[in-house]
């Protein structure tokens, strides 16, 4: 790429030295050239786009592809470099509540498949793997079984031909301690991120994880890369990127939500306020504190993206 204008990437020498060969030749290649823009919202954009309430996601991927690859599509001409995939309920055990467990591998793979024919070679699949809807705590499931479940769902996302795996939205470390080893055996890259936005200073998930503690245990369980998503606008989580980036020498993967939702009376579902300019003005701001990978989620769609891009000079 020529010479850009624009905020300049206030990026770390990052610490590949003990995830995988793989792993550290992807990341080299894609922050080569850092900021890595990534895609915005899934969910919001498949309900815009005629999803139902309460009707699974991750069952378009087999019901209505070309809906799905619409979203995919929209992302990789907005201009991002890294798109997901509609995979995050897409477990076995998160499946079963819709009676789907036995459908898993065949969604997370034509999820796969329909990101990779929007991507073409244009942008890399990262996959996406969130939580179980489960409480490790109170042993409504056991460590055992989420392992083996979020286990089954990568080697799926990993046969259908994603680049790499993205661990989203966890707020307990220990799930998502386990997400990562079970992820890593399928042979791919893994990002692993927490939700913040809860205690006093909405530094912490809802289960009291905090930012450091949430960069030692992802670390340690061997995350390629690491950060935060949803709940928080851009810039209630400036904070969260800067103690992450200072808890690590690993890669940060941010993803805001566009601003905080607001709830109508009578609407069914909340709204966000924040405008693309808005949101990609203040996503520059966890650039320059460390983000290596920046993009949106709840509340962004490719405006949001498209509008980043131009902030970052693209």
């Amino acid at each position: 790429m020529g010479e850009r204008t624009g905020p300049r990437f206030a990026g770390r020498d990052f610490d590949f030295n003990w995830i995988s060969l793989s792993a550290t030749m992807l990341l080299q290649e894609l922050l080569a050239d850092a900021p890595v823009v990534t895609d915005g919202a899934w969910g919001t954009e498949l309900q815009a786009g005629g999803l139902p309430a309460g009707e699974c996601p991750d069952a378009w991927n087999l019901s209505h592809p070309e809906r799905v690859e619409e979203v995919a599509r929209a992302y990789v001409e907005a201009g991002s470099r890294v798109i997901l995939t509609n995979t995050f309920g897409a477990s076995p055990i998160a499946l079963a509540r819709y009676g789907l467990e036995d459908r898993a591998a065949a969604i997370n793979r034509a999820g796969v498949a329909i990101s990779r024919r929007a991507a073409r070679d244009r942008a890399y699949v990262f996959a996406s793997m969130g939580p179980t809807c489960k409480m490790l705590i109170t042993g409504e499931v056991s460590p055992d079984e989420v392992h083996a479940s979020f286990a089954a769902q990568a080697r799926a996302l990993a046969e259908g031909g994603a680049d790499a795996l993205v661990i989203e939205t966890m707020t307990d470390l220990t799930e998502a301690e386990i997400a990562v080893g079970a992820a890593r055996e399928a042979g791919l890259p893994v990002v692993a991120c927490m939700s913040f936005g809860s205690g006093k200073a909405g530094d912490r998930t809802i289960m009291g994880v905090t930012p450091e503690q949430a960069a030692a245990g992802l670390a340690a369980a061997g995350a390629a890369a690491i950060g935060a998503n949803c709940a928080l606008g851009p810039a209630g989580m400036l904070l969260i990127c800067a103690r992450l980036r200072a808890a690590t020498a690993l890669p940060l993967w941010i993803k805001p939500n566009a601003g905080l939702p607001k709830w109508v009376e009578g609407g069914a579902a909340p709204i966000y306020t924040t405008t693309p300019d808005q949101f990609a003005a203040e996503a520059v701001a966890l650039v320059n504190a460390g983000a290596a990978f920046i993009g949106g989620c709840c509340g962004t769609g490719p405006t949001f993206i498209r509008a980043l891009m131009q902030a970052l000079g693209r």
